[in-house]
């Protein structure tokens, strides 16, 4: 399908917009799609580890398309959680008004927070300035800091909260994640700073997020500050989530007390199931993604010595909330990588 594969990412905000005018299970559109339709998709069909060749891929970073549809998408969560405030005036059923949070919340995880990872690692003050715009309608504007100048970093070692340590519940991890990698933001905003608060980074994010939190209790009330939070909230889960997938038990070694291995493709998960890859924006080719962190997604390359999901993100994100099973099938595929 080539480039036209990644305009599929644009049925989610048509899916949120159907679903913020619909009620009971059609306002549940988004997540029907993101945790039903597409894992189904990925039992049927094969997952693509080919890779491009030198002269595909100068053709791909030349071609202006992909860096279109990756920005053309902002708008929408924009927009949308506009919408999101505006049904919170209506007398809505508990059912739909659940619906339609985790609609907009499926938006903040898959735009919010994953189209602002790809503009955060960019060069461009302007791409970076819309991925800290997209994160703050995910009330997680910290993992800009955090997973540019922390996690890329840290991956792999105890020093990273976003790392899930063998046997650990995806449960503890979102706790431990959350907590710690907010934490790990201030140090390295404190850091970034040389100590002039007024410089601090964090600070402007928090402001910035409480002036929004306080305009939209003003103006839609309580109801619409909870949906809101909510919406981020669900954003937050998804990320933690298929950060856990990413790194489950992948730990780099350590050469001297001071000093790990350096990162390559052994230290994450990678997936080639192709529809994941498509509303993701290659996101789960991640291996490559922590081995070249600046790489345009459009080039990023399959590694054999990766390890290889059983099925794409959505299905290893439902499969993490049943923890023994989970290990069980992770365990297998390690197991399938150390025989090779």
């Amino acid at each position: 399908m080539g480039r036209f594969k990644y305009l599929f990412i644009f049925t989610l905000p048509a899916l949120a917009l159907i679903s913020f005018h619909s009620y009971g299970v059609l306002a549940y559109l988004p997540v029907l799609e993101a945790f039903v339709l597409i894992p189904i998709l990925e039992l049927f069909f094969a997952p693509n580890p080919s890779n491009l060749n030198e002269t595909e891929k100068a053709k791909r970073m030349g071609d202006l398309t992909y860096k279109i549809v990756l920005r053309a998408i902002i708008p929408f969560q924009l927009i949308w959680g506009y919408f999101l405030l505006l049904q919170t005036t209506a007398d809505l059923d508990n059912v739909t008004f659940v619906g339609r949070i985790l609609s907009y919340g499926i938006m903040c995880g898959v735009i919010g927070i994953n189209v602002a990872h790809e503009l955060g690692h960019k060069t461009s003050k302007t791409d970076q300035f819309f991925a800290k715009v997209l994160l703050t309608t995910s009330l997680y504007t910290h993992f800009f800091l955090e997973h540019n100048y922390g996690h890329h970093k840290n991956v792999g070692t105890p020093e990273d909260p976003s790392t899930a340590r063998k046997g650990e519940w995806v449960y503890a991890f979102w706790l431990r994640s959350i907590i710690f990698s907010y934490r790990s933001a201030w140090k390295i905003a404190n850091v970034r700073s040389k100590g002039k608060f007024w410089r601090n980074e964090m600070l402007a994010y928090t402001l910035v997020q409480l002036v929004l939190l306080y305009s939209i209790y003003c103006a839609f009330g309580g109801r619409g500050l909870i949906a809101f939070v909510g919406a981020a909230v669900t954003g937050w889960i998804l990320l933690e989530t298929v950060q856990y997938i990413e790194h489950y038990g992948l730990m780099r070694s350590r050469i001297n007390a001071h000093r790990f291995e350096s990162v390559n493709p052994t230290h994450s998960w990678n997936s080639n199931h192709q529809w994941g890859r498509a509303i993701l924006f290659e996101l789960s080719r991640h291996s490559d993604h922590h081995f070249l962190p600046h790489k345009e997604y459009v080039v990023l390359d399959h590694h054999e010595k990766s390890p290889q999901l059983p099925t794409g993100y959505p299905g290893m994100m439902l499969l993490s909330l049943i923890p023994p099973l989970y290990f069980r099938v992770v365990k297998r595929a390690l197991t399938g990588i150390t025989n090779n």
